[in-house]
């Protein structure tokens, strides 16, 4: 029996929130993707890039399944609707997993970027290290972790110096005995200038969650009434 009345109306209003889901997983894709690639092109937080996958597997996921919400609300199938809201709630509980680790990672990103910055530099001689941290230099126009100072603790470039990715005009052995020399070199540390860009994509990345759970979570409401609707086979609201 098909549903009517208000149920009818609850039934479109389902079928218009698995199109914006379906925005949401697309806006979910996007973010972990910007995300993910803002970490990763710093190379100094290994290991903690977990957030902004979950986001993407998570849009992934969100992107297909508003499809099926779609058919379960078009069609008023109970266990197509039924499915859509568990899968649905499934999410929001992973989504406030991912939440609750990108707010751990954000208080303690401050520490976690000194003690990278100290290994990458101690290690400089690694090409890992060497391209990951000379890509930032010339990209941010830094030098070093905190400042150019970091680089007297390195026993992979010359005395007083500091690698050619630290100068303003970027030439072979450029930064030779130039540790203190402002006209040459940038002194200033990349160390809080990444601590600042990511605390703020990390905020965006909240900011975006919190809307989207909201929409995920009145959907969930909207296939509850309609299941219900579907099982009485009368009008409801």
């Amino acid at each position: 029996m098909a549903v009517e009345g208000g149920a009818k109306c609850i039934k479109y209003l389902l079928f218009f929130f698995n199109f914006i889901f379906w925005l949401c997983g697309l806006a979910l894709i996007v973010l972990g993707v910007l995300a993910k690639v803002s970490i990763s092109t710093t190379a100094v937080i290994k290991g903690y890039s977990g957030s902004p996958l979950v986001l993407i597997v998570v849009g992934v996921i969100i992107f297909f399944i508003a499809f099926f919400g779609c058919c379960g609300a078009w069609k008023e199938s109970q266990c197509m609707v039924t499915t859509f809201a568990v899968i649905l709630s499934l999410i929001v509980i992973t989504e406030i997993g991912a939440a609750i680790a990108g707010y751990v990672l954000r208080q303690n990103l401050t520490d976690l970027l000194n003690k990278s910055f100290q290994s990458m530099i101690t290690g400089y001689n690694e090409t890992d290290n060497r391209e990951a941290i000379d890509a930032m230099q010339k990209h941010f126009k830094c030098c070093g972790g905190n400042s150019s100072e970091d680089w007297s603790k390195s026993k992979s470039v010359p005395s007083n110096s500091v690698p050619d990715t630290c100068c303003k005009n970027v030439t072979k052995n450029c930064g030779n005995g130039a540790i203190h020399d402002t006209n040459k070199i940038y002194t200033d540390g990349c160390q809080p200038i990444l601590d600042k860009l990511l605390k703020q994509n990390f905020l965006w990345i909240a900011v975006a969650a919190l809307v989207i759970a909201f929409v995920q979570i009145t959907g969930i409401v909207l296939s509850c009434i309609l299941m219900r609707a579907i099982r009485s086979g009368y009008e409801v609201m």
